[in-house]
């Protein structure tokens, strides 16, 4: 980050210049880079994806970032691939990951830049579909906003009397539309989403989404942790193959809780102690009337979120 501010706000630093790859886009949280002789216009094979230290919420980004952020969810994002790839029977999700290393001669040759080097995937090139594909395990956030008044989550009746935090029946899936840049997600029904790309590919968008979430939950149960929502995003390769894209499974993308915290907790704020981004929510929202910027995060929400974010990636994978 630069230390010039503006109106007490860090102003973020560009995306840095990489060698052999030229910058075509930057998102909230990420930077995205092709190869520096694709031509203008034209569709590159792979792509370079960057995981920045920005951190986002209520679609803003929020200054200051947090400190190692993009190689934390990196790394989880790489891990959570490999344990997708398929063992003991199960069937692996194909993903978009390709080669960050060739061979020179007899020597292996690292094609990621040394400046982003921990926080970049290189990744092929999909035809990536405007479904965000949401799924729903516990009761939480928008969701239980809407059952209060509705009884319903993204319009999906659910029983009487579930309480903020509950686990669901079954896991749902609630899809959102994926909307141009500059506008908001939209949540969809399932139907609409055929609409959009199909009734095969809708179909097949949620049942891998479901397949994924029960996989990620029960390895996530093992280690003490509950899933409790989480999204992803698909795209077709080349030869039509549905692909997990992105990063999957990781604090930004997904409400990660503490088992035992949720299985002992009075309320639902004891039962919910989270591994992702909520310290930044629930501090926002007590400090933020969403009218405006946002204010500068503060070194205490910083450093407790790193924290956990680093905590996260210890407990599944150590």
């Amino acid at each position: 980050m630069r230390t010039t501010r503006d109106n007490e706000r860090v102003i973020p630093a560009p995306p840095p210049a990489l060698d052999g790859w030229r910058h075509v886009y930057s998102g909230k949280v990420r930077d995205l880079y092709v190869p520096a002789d694709t031509a203008e216009g034209g569709q590159p094979a792979h792509l370079l994806v960057v995981a920045s230290d920005r951190v986002s919420a209520f679609d803003h980004v929020l200054s200051p970032g947090i400190p190692d952020k993009g190689v934390l969810l990196t790394t989880l994002s790489l891990w959570w691939f490999d344990q997708l790839a398929g063992a003991d029977g199960e069937r692996g999700i194909p993903n978009h990951l390709a080669a960050d290393h060739i061979l020179v001669g007899d020597e292996p040759h690292e094609l990621i830049p040394d400046a982003v080097r921990g926080r970049a995937m290189i990744v092929r090139s999909l035809d990536m579909q405007p479904i965000e594909c949401v799924v729903r395990g516990y009761l939480t956030g928008s969701g239980w906003a809407e059952y209060q008044a509705t009884r319903t989550v993204c319009g999906i009746p659910l029983p009487e009397g579930l309480r903020d935090g509950d686990r669901l029946p079954e896991p749902l899936y609630t899809p959102a539309y994926k909307a141009p840049m500059g506008e908001h997600d939209e949540n969809i029904t399932f139907e609409r989403s055929v609409e959009l790309v199909g009734e095969d590919t809708a179909a097949a968008l949620r049942d891998v989404s479901l397949e994924i979430y029960r996989r990620a939950s029960a390895t996530a149960e093992e280690r003490g942790l509950i899933l409790a929502d989480t999204k992803f995003e698909f795209g077709f390769d080349a030869e039509g193959v549905l692909t997990l894209a992105d990063e999957v499974l990781t604090s930004d993308s997904s409400r990660y809780w503490d088992a035992e915290s949720w299985r002992t907790g009075t309320t639902p704020a004891a039962r919910m102690a989270s591994f992702d981004k909520q310290i930044v929510r629930d501090w926002l929202a007590a400090h933020w009337d969403k009218q405006g910027e946002p204010p500068t995060l503060p070194d205490d929400i910083v450093t407790r979120t790193r924290a956990r974010y680093a905590e996260l990636l210890e407990r599944l994978t150590s």
